[in-house]
């Protein structure tokens, strides 16, 4: 089911690139500012809603690993439902309707048919402050799941000593490694460098825009989703995706 959630995600954002295109090959907005600020938020939609079902997926399969057990059940076939509906309810009853009010309110923020032209926000002290705080939370969750799956990793390694790679619970490992890496590679070097960029984003709005693009190359692990062995045992080219 988090998978599912996780492919809807990436779905919905790529609905959004090509608007995205079509401004930084024009230069300019032609349609609307609710729209330019739907666009530009979904990028980031996508990444925070992506980073919590990768963390639902690897504490899963964390959990799985140290009970000894298979995928965890749930007593309820419809509690994996409901999980997904209430991540999604907290999206659209919660943050949505702030984001709509709040995001894009400045004087700056869209002028001479600009758009993605939102860094006035910071200038609020909440706003800085509650980016301060996610950066934070992703920081560390990221953090605490990469040292988990290497001491998975370590526990695996001593396990299978010879002949390690052909044992299925290591490629299942990998498998886990892989969305780790996801995590590393698109969410962290955005997050590192937005804490540089809350106090200099004048100077900086392009390099900003370059690290945001880089997470939506984690929309590739759907690639990992496809074929007969998808939601099973891994092969070593989920890796390269």
């Amino acid at each position: 089911m988090a998978v599912l959630n996780l492919i809807a995600v990436h779905l919905l954002f790529l609905l959004t690139v090509p608007f995205r295109i079509y401004f930084y090959a024009t230069n300019k907005w032609h349609l609307t500012k609710e729209f330019c600020k739907v666009v530009s938020g979904m990028i980031h939609a996508h990444m925070y809603i992506a980073f919590v079902f990768y963390a639902i997926i690897l504490v899963i399969r964390y959990h799985s690993f140290f009970r000894g057990k298979d995928p965890v059940a749930f007593h309820r076939k419809l509690h994996a439902l409901w999980a997904s509906l209430a991540v999604w309810a907290v999206v659209l009853v919660i943050i949505l309707p702030v984001y709509a009010l709040k995001y894009g309110g400045s004087e700056e923020d869209l002028q001479d048919r600009s758009c993605f032209n939102f860094g006035g926000e910071l200038e609020k002290v909440a706003v800085k402050v509650l980016n301060y705080l996610i950066i934070g939370v992703v920081l560390l969750v990221t953090l605490a799941l990469a040292a988990c799956q290497i001491w998975i990793f370590i526990q695996v390694l001593g396990r299978h000593r010879t002949n390690f790679y052909q044992h299925q619970e290591f490629w299942a490992q990998v498998k886990s490694l892989c969305f780790v890496l996801v995590m590393v590679v698109c969410f962290v070097p955005y997050h590192s460098f937005r804490i540089y960029y809350m106090n200099h984003y004048n100077n900086h709005r392009d390099m900003n825009e370059i690290f945001l693009a880089v997470t939506a190359f984690s929309c590739l692990d759907m690639l990992t989703f496809m074929g007969r062995n998808a939601f099973g045992t891994c092969n070593v080219g989920c890796c390269f995706t």
